[in-house]
């Protein structure tokens, strides 16, 4: 059955949340949004292409920074309101250019920064 982008459930905003994870080693490194367009230009050109909120368009990931997500697989959740993009990471995920968007953990209340940035 081929994939069709406008089953997805979107948002009123015409958007679903993306999520980011290593293909490799399973480590999840952002969370995104992505309209139906940016969904069918990930899956034709290979490179992960987010649509910005703030920019109001779309944002291939790695265009500028050189910090590639490569797409290895593309999986949809059971609601079909959340995707989950599988990849192959260069460099930094996150645009404080630590290897993750996660960096910070919450431990008995307290706010932990547990990544460095890759350029420390």
């Amino acid at each position: 059955m081929e994939f069709d982008p406008a089953t997805l459930r979107y948002n009123d905003q015409g958007l679903i949340p993306a999520i980011a994870q290593d293909a490799e080693t399973g480590d999840v490194l952002m969370m995104a949004w992505m309209n139906a367009e940016a969904v069918a230009k990930t899956l034709a050109t290979g490179r992960v292409t987010y649509w910005s909120r703030s920019r109001q368009a779309f944002w291939i990931k790695g265009e500028t920074s050189g910090h590639v997500q490569e797409l290895v697989e593309f999986r949809v959740d059971c609601d079909r309101d959340c995707v989950l993009v599988r990849i192959n990471q260069t460099g930094a995920a996150c645009h404080t250019y630590r290897r993750s968007c996660f960096y910070t953990s919450v431990q008995d209340g307290e706010e932990v920064e547990i990544m460095a940035p890759l350029n420390a």
